[in-house]
């Protein structure tokens, strides 16, 4: 009986050795950022945003991960650039103007949006 129960057991892990065990991967954390002006233009505030991130312990590239999309200064461009975005599947959108707002929420009712500066935030309840 002994025997028996030994060849099992040893049958059983021979037999879970031979599935590669996968680890899950962590979910990364994506943010969209949409502006309806030029990267230069924000270059200070992206700078000031990346700093605020960094000091609650995300850094770019690393553990976060920031899809910038700019229409420089060409705002019927910004639904094409915020459905591009929505197609990225960012956890939440960051609008930089109220343009780029109402082509974010025009783009997806489902990701969250926040917004940097805006003309009437009442327009959007």
């Amino acid at each position: 009986m002994k025997r028996k129960i030994t060849v099992l057991t040893l049958c059983v892990m021979l037999f879970a050795l031979c599935f590669p065990v996968q680890a899950q991967q962590p979910k990364v954390p994506r943010i969209g950022f949409l502006g309806g002006e030029s990267s230069s233009f924000y270059g200070v505030r992206i700078d000031a945003f990346r700093q605020g991130l960094n000091e609650l312990g995300y850094i770019e590239g690393k553990n976060i991960v920031i899809e910038y999309r700019y229409a420089g200064g060409k705002l019927d461009r910004l639904p094409a650039l915020a459905k591009e975005l929505v197609g990225l599947k960012p956890d939440v959108i960051v609008a930089a103007t109220t343009p780029s707002v109402l082509a974010a929420k025009k783009a997806s009712a489902t990701i969250p949006i926040v917004f940097v500066s805006i003309a009437a935030p009442d327009i959007f309840a």
